[in-house]
């Protein structure tokens, strides 16, 4: 049959990213604490186009996909070099979105139920192997400033840590989450009874935090860990009493530009 996908192009022009996206895919993830769990992330794989070739072959990227087996820091470069190869490009882009749960204790009570976080995996190689872990993970911030003019009472509201990494070694999901939480006013759990509400909410108003704060702490955190050779960190708080949410943003790139 013809092959129209190697076909030449004359226009001269060529691709960064050609392939597929919005795949559904079962995966199966390390688990610091049970070894590894399965969950469901949505796939894009990519890769670079020359100039004067037509079209990829897109079937050979799910090819590629299923001989994938669980998700590593070399699992996920041999995925990469496969699909180099099959496709024979030069450079090659996956990213998985998937949820992943932590097994969280209440603070009191020590009962234990799943919480999902929302985590990004980007990968790139050509020469090099590139990965980027992104972790969204829910905390929340009691403010400062509504603590200090109030008689009593001080408005606090959910938020969310957004940590992006690049990193020499393995560092765990669970581990950037518990930064997250050290960060913050106080951690929030899947399930709760009232010792536990009562806990958490007085932890949040001994420890208020504007999202400034917030951040801040959690850039401490990660520039303190040896592993992590770059991050950007974000905390939004979706405000309680505003009509707008409120956000910080630090990068190491930025924050420590006098040290690189």
């Amino acid at each position: 049959m013809k092959d129209v996908q190697n076909e030449k192009d004359i226009r001269n022009i060529p691709l960064k990213h050609v392939g597929i996206k919005g795949l559904r895919w079962p995966i199966e993830l390390l688990d610091k604490e049970k070894g590894s769990q399965h969950t469901v992330a949505r796939v894009t794989l990519a890769v670079d186009l020359p100039h004067d070739l037509r079209g990829t072959h897109m079937s050979r990227f799910v090819e590629c996909m299923k001989s994938f087996g669980p998700i590593s820091l070399a699992g996920l470069e041999n995925l990469l070099d496969q699909l180099k190869e099959h496709l024979d490009a030069e450079k090659a882009f996956m990213k998985m979105e998937f949820p992943y749960f932590l097994q969280k204790a209440a603070p009191v009570t020590g009962n234990v139920a799943p919480m999902d976080i929302d985590c990004i995996y980007t990968a790139e190689k050509d020469t090099d192997f590139k990965l980027t872990v992104q972790a969204e993970i829910p905390i929340q911030t009691l403010c400062p400033c509504s603590k200090e003019i109030s008689s009593y009472g001080a408005h606090n509201q959910r938020a969310f840590a957004k940590i992006t990494i690049e990193a020499k070694e393995m560092v765990w999901l669970e581990e950037l989450a518990a930064m997250a939480d050290k960060a913050a006013s106080s951690p929030v759990y899947g399930l709760l009874k009232r010792p536990d509400e009562k806990y958490v909410t007085e932890h949040a108003y001994d420890n208020p935090r504007f999202v400034e704060d917030a951040v801040r702490e959690l850039s401490i955190l990660l520039d303190e860990d040896e592993r992590i050779s770059w991050f950007r960190a974000e905390v939004e708080s979706v405000e309680s009493i505003h009509n707008h949410n409120a956000f910080a943003v630090v990068e190491k790139g930025e924050a420590y530009a006098d040290e690189n």
